[in-house]
């Protein structure tokens, strides 16, 4: 009877996921199949030739290229499969140590009744990693502290999960200095570097703005009563790992070193990032490393690293695996030759419309081609190259073509099942893809409104330098 009151069951992730894979494939029969050529750009970086566009022999997937889609997938996706069953092996290994129940226990007493500080200080530090250093797999390690504080504080692990995710991609979207996203698509437009920062910077504080107060009314609602999280029946099964501040031990020192070991291992991790341009594969090898070391400085025998980090990667497991199936629709559209038609047609579209219409239809368009694109330099070499030109034809600066490109790469990867940062976040969260979009949906709704505004404002404003 239970079940019944709270309506219609929504599908399991894997089931919505593999329905859109079939989606994708019925379209290949219905889109034709077209390539744009590739040609080298001053930078070396391989970009489209937008003048090059020609259909080109249909190729429509089939029921057994259907089928093919999940290990094709876990094939192409498999760094940041491997990624998550590593960070979730390592981070087990660490926790049972005691040492970050106990760091997160004394954080949390300390914030007793100045919890309100918690989520602003999250998203800003955060975003201020993703506007700087493009942080986006990199803020994946910190998803769990995340959701530990946030529980302990009595909200629950969307919460915990939001304000380091979202705070990520708050930066990663305003994007006032970052090199992989705008960097890129400046370079490509022939733009300054980082020209047109002021703007971005006031876009960065109102999306601060909006996504803080957006967490902060959930997270109360959570506070208030238990049963209204999203993840409710999540939070029941992890209530006997959640910590108690009635019954707080007093940090050792072997806590501090592991604590120490685990801040030491952050720090190379980002300064490798920065200095080097790590990326997924470095970034595992490092957590490995904190796993090991801070096992053994936390009193773990080897038999109980490795029996920790099997447990750790086994409940990884599900979360994974919905990665390479998700990565299964872009396998589909890639061998169907169906994405560059795609980006063709809907640059034709935009030609014909006013202008303030066309940097909105521009943003919408990247959001869209974000999902099939959700590589952020990969969709900047896809489309700018075709943007920027059409943008001279249209009457916009390039920099406004840049900014819709900022916004459409950025805002919708927090909601599309491509995504594999945030497949990854999910996994690692053990938050179900359909409570995730129940909590997104609104805030992507407001948060594209207001990137609308902005890109008019933009045309208004003749955003330049040009």
């Amino acid at each position: 009877m239970e079940q019944k009151k709270k309506g219609i069951k929504v599908p399991h992730t894997y089931v919505i996921i593999f329905s859109l894979i079939i989606i994708i494939a019925i379209l290949t029969y219905l889109i034709p199949a077209g390539q744009y050529q590739k040609v080298e750009a001053p930078d070396g970086r391989m970009v489209v030739d937008p003048d090059s566009f020609s259909y080109t022999e249909a190729a429509p997937a089939t029921v057994f290229d259907v089928l093919k889609a999940f290990p094709k997938g876990l094939g192409a996706a498999q760094s940041i499969v491997f990624f998550i069953f590593i960070v979730g092996g390592s981070f087990n290994v660490v926790n049972s140590t005691g040492a970050i129940e106990a760091g997160i226990s004394k954080v949390a007493l300390s914030l007793k009744g100045k919890e309100k500080l918690m989520i602003p200080i999250f998203v800003l530090v955060f975003s201020l990693g993703g506007a700087t250093i493009g942080m986006a797999e990199e803020a994946i390690v910190f998803v769990p502290i995340g959701i530990a504080l946030a529980r302990a504080l009595g909200y629950d692990a969307i919460t915990g999960m939001a304000m380091v995710a979202l705070g990520a991609a708050a930066g990663f979207t305003s994007a006032f200095m970052n090199p992989f996203t705008v960097g890129v698509a400046q370079g490509i437009a022939e733009l300054p570097l980082f020209s047109g920062i002021g703007l971005r910077l006031i876009i960065w504080v109102c999306t601060l703005v909006l996504i803080t107060v957006y967490i902060f009314r959930y997270a109360n609602k959570v506070k208030e009563n238990i049963e209204n999280s999203y993840v409710y029946d999540l939070e029941l099964e992890e209530k006997d790992k959640a910590i108690d501040l009635d019954n707080v031990r007093e940090m050792t020192t072997r806590d501090n070193l592991v604590l120490l070991i685990f801040a030491a291992g952050m720090g190379i991790l980002i300064f490798g990032v920065f200095k080097f341009g790590w990326y997924i594969t470095e970034i595992a090898a490092i957590f490995l490393a904190i796993g090991i070391v801070a096992g053994f400085a936390g009193g773990l025998k080897a038999d109980d690293i490795a029996i920790n980090f099997i447990s750790g990667a086994k409940d990884m497991a599900t979360g994974a695996l919905v990665v390479g199936l998700a990565r299964g629709l872009l396998v589909i559209m890639e061998g169907s030759l169906i994405i560059d038609t795609v980006v063709y047609g809907m640059a034709s579209v935009i030609t014909k419309l006013p202008k303030t219409i066309s940097a909105v239809g521009m943003l919408l368009v990247q959001s869209i081609l974000n999902f099939f694109i959700p590589s952020g330099s990969g969709q900047a070499a896809t489309t700018m190259p075709i943007m920027a030109p059409l943008s001279d034809v249209i009457g916009l600066t390039r920099q406004t073509a840049v900014l819709a490109y900022q916004f459409g790469d950025g805002i919708s990867n927090s909601i599309i099942p491509t995504s594999g940062v945030l497949m990854a976040n999910l996994s690692i969260a053990k938050i179900k893809y359909e409570r995730w979009f129940k909590f997104i949906a609104p805030l992507m709704i407001l948060w594209t409104l207001m990137a609308a505004i902005f890109v008019v404002i933009a045309v208004l404003i003749n955003y330049g330098p040009f």
